[in-house]
């Protein structure tokens, strides 16, 4: 009996004793689980971390370059605007409401860029602006093109009109200085003899002649101004020689055309504009005796023949 009852209490003993290492075994999984999933979450969370930072990075990268686009972009619009404002300095006064425009965007997106911790959507606001701004450059740079165009055409007509006012003013000047020169007519050469006691004869004999004297008159003219007024004669001898001397004051004389000749005799003469000057007298005199011939008179004002003639010695 005794044995039965100590056999029965052990039993509870050894129950125990063999659910001990289940319980231990038990926590432990707990333990391990709760180790893994304390392992899992952490590796979770820096992978979570890792990614939140490379989207930051990435995000950051993508801000840093379109701060470096917009800048360029900002750099080259700027750069165009004080090109063409610069150019557009000297052409149509009208664009000045263009030309502030764009220099007030221009101070604008300066001032969104100078921003260090400008965020993404002032720096797409900014890359709005900059494209408007480049658009506006481009119409405004049009226009420069159009009105420099217009410049040049008026220009050329600017030209062309002086040229032709310069070409009519000196046309001008030619017909006045053509119609200022003046005429002779009624013009008479006579051979003269003078006699011993004073008294002069006209004669056509070579062998006689003394004096040979030039008359004409002076034409009325209603450009050539008052005043005095230089008459050339030369005189033609019939060997085709100019005849001078210097008692007569012969020398030399430029034509309209430029040429250089040679004239006989210099007249001057009072002239009162837009009246006549009548019976001008110049005499030619000379040492030696008059050859016989044909003689040629040609008489000169301001370069231009005026009026001539001959006469025949026998």
């Amino acid at each position: 009996m005794s044995q039965f009852n100590d056999s029965g209490a052990n039993m509870p003993a050894q129950n125990e004793n063999k659910s001990k290492p289940i319980v231990y075994w038990v926590v432990i999984a707990v333990l391990l689980v709760a180790c893994i999933a304390l392992f899992v979450s952490k590796n979770q969370q820096a992978t979570d971390s890792e990614a939140k930072e490379k989207a930051m990075q990435s995000q950051l990268d993508s801000v840093r370059t379109d701060r470096a686009s917009l800048d360029a972009d900002f750099k080259a619009a700027s750069a165009k605007i004080d090109e063409l404002v610069s150019q557009n300095a000297k052409l149509d006064s009208n664009m000045q409401k263009d030309k502030s425009e764009l220099l007030a965007m221009q101070s604008k997106i300066k001032g969104m860029l100078a921003k260090g911790n400008a965020t993404a959507a002032e720096l797409k606001k900014a890359r709005q602006m900059i494209t408007e701004l480049t658009d506006k450059v481009g119409r405004y740079e049009a226009r420069i093109a159009e009105l420099e165009k217009e410049n040049g055409v008026l220009t050329n007509k600017n030209q062309v009109l002086t040229k032709e006012r310069d070409s009519t003013v000196a046309q001008n000047i030619n017909i006045k200085r053509i119609g200022s020169v003046l005429h002779a007519s009624n013009i008479r050469m006579e051979p003269i003899h003078k006699k011993k006691n004073g008294k002069e004869k006209e004669t056509t004999k070579a062998k006689k002649v003394d004096v040979f004297r030039i008359k004409f008159d002076i034409d009325e003219n209603r450009i050539a101004e008052s005043g005095t007024k230089q008459i050339y004669i030369r005189m033609v001898a019939p060997d085709g020689s100019v005849m001078s001397s210097a008692s007569n004051g012969s020398g030399k004389m430029t034509t309209a055309k430029g040429e250089n000749i040679s004239f006989s005799i210099m007249k001057e003469i009072s002239l009162v504009k837009e009246q006549p000057v009548k019976d001008v007298v110049i005499d030619w005199n000379q040492d030696g005796d008059f050859a016989k011939g044909s003689y040629l008179i040609e008489i000169f004002s301001e370069g231009y023949k005026v009026g001539g003639g001959n006469v025949v010695l026998r």
